[in-house]
């Protein structure tokens, strides 16, 4: 077998060296159908993976003039979420969102990469590293030329935040976004949360306040003093501000001509379940093929 040849298909696909070998032997010797034949078998490897929970990974932020995209990809342990073919691939990904203007996952997934789709690079990876992987979610935000972006990383990749200010003041928008995954808040403003989330936060704090056994028009008074600690936590411009708590995150804004105008954050794995394995039945498993 030519050597030249089994490097080059080695360095084309990812794929281990027998691999390589064997899909040489089975295509004799013609690398188009070598690659195609590592693709197949990549994609059925990536197939048995699809039942697996990938919750680990990493989120991230990429701005290009007024265009700019906070995504998630995800993987299944915290050891390949740090690899360097698990980073390019979450680079590949941000590069091409932020290229094209696409508003869902599926959208997304069938977008070129070379001779490739998303789709094609993620199960390609997926097969080379032996994990599941995938995009889980990505938001993209196209500002004004009178609005800056603040974006803020935490634990390499372990939060990420995107902020849009109407001001100037890009050092502002970044101390923003870094309260944002500080805080988590879950809207900029009382008038964004939704007024059947307000009435059941209320009724909540009646039936506290009965328990407690206060009179029902002292408990009404009582709810209308706490329901401001509620919009505290959950609000963005009424939280503290982490770097100086004498103000609120408002009172920084507007102190420094500024209005916030969006705000996402992204926590990677929020909301998913990690599934429990029993590590004897996952080596078994393995063992059995």
């Amino acid at each position: 077998m030519d050597a030249s040849l089994l490097k080059k298909l080695k360095d084309m696909s990812g794929a281990g060296l027998m691999d390589c070998k064997k899909a040489l032997e089975a295509s004799n010797d013609n690398i188009d159908e070598a690659i195609a034949y590592l693709r197949e078998k990549g994609i059925s490897k990536a197939a048995k993976k699809a039942d697996r929970i990938a919750v680990e990974g990493i989120a991230n932020v990429i701005i290009n003039g007024n265009d700019a995209v906070i995504y998630e990809v995800n993987c299944e342990t915290d050891f390949v979420s740090a690899n360097e073919k698990f980073k390019n691939l979450v680079n590949t990904i941000g590069e091409t969102l932020i290229k094209n203007d696409v508003k869902t996952n599926e959208e997304a997934l069938k977008l070129p990469v070379g001779e490739e789709t998303l789709n094609d690079v993620i199960i390609n990876t997926t097969a080379t590293m032996g994990e599941k992987m995938d995009l889980r979610r990505f938001e993209r935000i196209t500002k004004s030329d009178n609005e800056v972006f603040g974006d803020y990383i935490h634990m390499g990749g372990k939060m990420a935040a995107l902020i849009v200010l109407e001001g100037t003041k890009e050092e502002v928008a970044k101390d923003i976004a870094m309260h944002l995954t500080a805080m988590s808040p879950s809207y900029i403003r009382r008038e964004d949360v939704p007024a059947d989330e307000v009435e059941k936060e209320m009724e909540i704090l009646k039936t506290q306040a009965m328990n407690e056994g206060k009179p029902a028009e002292i408990a009404e008074k009582m709810v209308q003093g706490r329901i401001g600690k509620f919009y505290k936590e959950i609000c963005l411009e009424e939280q503290e501000f982490v770097k100086n708590s004498d103000m609120t995150v408002l009172e920084y804004a507007k102190s420094n001509d500024s209005v916030i105008k969006q705000m996402v954050r992204y926590a990677v794995g929020e909301g998913m379940e990690k599934k429990e394995e029993n590590f004897a039945e996952e080596v078994m498993k393995q063992i059995k093929g």
